[in-house]
């Protein structure tokens, strides 16, 4: 039977399922159109912000609970626990779109602090997150989590080491709490280009982004290329929605991988090692 998931379908599946979606980092822009999203779909939305701002407000007076927390604070992560834990919020889905591109720059050039921030900011402190809410969650059934990927994964992603390095490590920590936790569907989401506020990081850096400057002030002037806001959230949808055996432990690439197809999930789940990281022999 060829399993196929259609956006109107998933839509449809999500209001009759009652979703309580918690967004890391909803003041980014891929976040905050996430929340934004699955208001309009009927779930019960918990946001993170590290600043408050007019879009912000937005999202709170469409019915989002948003909290203010700085990932890379154990203290901080402990109190917005916490306050899940006093307002009685049972999540069944974790959506972190956390992310940090600085320092940008050779390794060598930048200063180690910095560069360690970074690769904690991109990895452990969303993991710490989850660790520290994990209790919390619904437990009548899957709790479901994506993460978001960054580039390097298949190559090298010169004078973004940080970033890259972050990034691999949720993805294979996403293939570790598959395995562990059989009561987690966990997916990471590598979304390619999509016009956010991120990559004036990269034009802030000038040349030490390297060809990637260059590239990125093309790709931010441009009004065309890359994906989308809503084809993020449609991908997302996807994880959520497809066969655990299919999407859990998995790395998926937005832009490249044939998800919108029928035939994709049987293929996935015919082919247990594949979309993971492993070595080519």
């Amino acid at each position: 039977m060829t399993f196929r998931v259609t956006g109107s379908q998933v839509l449809s599946d999500l209001k009759m399922a009652k979703l309580r979606v918690v967004v890391i980092a909803a003041s980014a822009d891929i976040g905050a159109h996430l929340v934004e999203h699955f208001l309009q779909a009927g779930a019960d939305v918990v946001g993170t912000y590290r600043s408050h701002s007019p879009r912000m407000a937005e999202l709170e007076k469409a019915g989002a609970r948003l909290f203010p927390l700085d990932i890379s604070s154990g203290e901080q992560v402990a109190a917005f626990a916490g306050k899940l834990r006093e307002i009685g919020y049972a999540w069944n889905v974790l959506i972190s779109a956390a992310g940090l591109l600085d320092p940008i720059g050779p390794f060598f050039s930048t200063g180690f602090d910095e560069w360690e921030a970074s690769v904690i900011t991109n990895s452990t402190a969303q993991l710490r997150v989850l660790h520290a809410i994990h209790s919390l969650r619904d437990r009548s059934g899957l709790a479901k989590i994506v993460f978001f990927a960054g580039g390097g994964t298949n190559g090298t992603f010169d004078n973004y080491s940080a970033y890259c390095l972050g990034k691999l490590s949720l993805i294979k920590m996403t293939e570790l709490l598959d395995s562990e936790c059989p009561d987690l569907q966990v997916s990471i989401v590598g979304t390619g280009w999509v016009n956010t506020k991120i990559h004036r990081q990269t034009i802030a850096a000038g040349d030490a982004a390297g060809i990637n400057f260059s590239k990125t002030r093309e790709f931010m002037g441009s009004s065309e290329g890359g994906a989308s806001l809503q084809d993020v959230a449609q991908c997302v949808e996807w994880c959520l929605a497809a066969p655990r055996s299919a999407v859990s432990g998995r790395n998926f690439s937005l832009v490249h991988d044939q998800w919108r197809e029928p035939r994709f999930i049987e293929a996935l789940i015919a082919n247990p090692g594949s979309y993971k990281l492993r070595r080519l022999s």
